[in-house]
């Protein structure tokens, strides 16, 4: 029993080791650098991965990305500078959080507006419905009664 909470402990510990995929040769040398490296690593999707940013990724392109960004940084850009570099040369895609633009806003508002749009059709569809099936319980002097009561205010 004492074993296995040995064992339990020795994989927690070794949890975040598997987690960091930047090696030590790519780290600089300033540790504000380095850190401001890691934030916008954190931001870029790894192209061969998909959902992972290149922080993590293991990837050959991951790795030409994460030197990329230490070399623009390493060359006096800020950090916005470093993104739209990345982004110029491999498209929007690359952000892990897209922009928000006229070009992005169907991808973000687009669901919303059909879940909407669905909504809309299922209130006017049932509505039709229940008129139709209401129909034929009135005869016809009943209906005008009914329409009569309708109009006063």
């Amino acid at each position: 029993m004492r074993w296995a909470g040995s064992l339990l402990l020795l994989l927690a510990l070794l949890i975040p080791l598997v987690a960091r995929a930047v090696e030590p040769g790519e780290e600089l040398g300033d540790p504000r650098l380095e850190a401001r490296a890691r934030a916008i690593s954190e931001e870029l999707r790894c192209l061969v991965c998909q959902n992972e940013s290149i922080d993590t990724s293991e990837a050959d392109l991951a790795r030409d990305l994460r030197r990329i960004v230490r070399e623009r940084l390493k060359a006096g850009d800020s950090d916005e500078a470093v993104k739209a570099f990345v982004v110029a040369r491999y498209g929007e895609f690359v952000l892990l959080k897209p922009r928000v633009d006229a070009g992005t806003s169907p991808l973000w508002f687009g669901p919303f507006g059909l879940l909407l749009g669905a909504f809309a059709a299922a209130y006017f569809y049932f509505r039709q419905r229940r008129a139709k099936a209401l129909e034929g319980y009135l005869t016809g002097d009943e209906e005008r009664r009914l329409d009569d009561l309708n109009r006063q205010p």
